[in-house]
């Protein structure tokens, strides 16, 4: 599966209405430096110390958004 991997702190500007808050994101314990994952179906992954735990996704043109944050292509 290919992913492109964000900080915590990028994905906030990345995010629209609907998606996710910053309560969502302090609720699942990630901070402005926490690794996340987004796969090309949109779901998000955020890194823990031994796994990764899915815990939402993006919507619509996030392909788009990601991209022109993160200047990365799913790898």
């Amino acid at each position: 599966m290919k992913f492109i991997e964000i900080t915590s702190r990028q994905l906030r500007g990345i995010v629209n209405d609907g998606e996710f808050t910053l309560a969502d994101l302090s609720a699942a314990a990630i901070s402005d430096d926490t690794i996340l994952r987004v796969n090309e179906q949109g779901d998000l992954e955020v890194r823990r110390r031994d796994r990764w735990d899915i815990v939402g996704g993006l919507l619509g043109n996030y392909e788009v958004r990601l991209q022109k944050i993160t200047g990365l292509d799913f790898a």
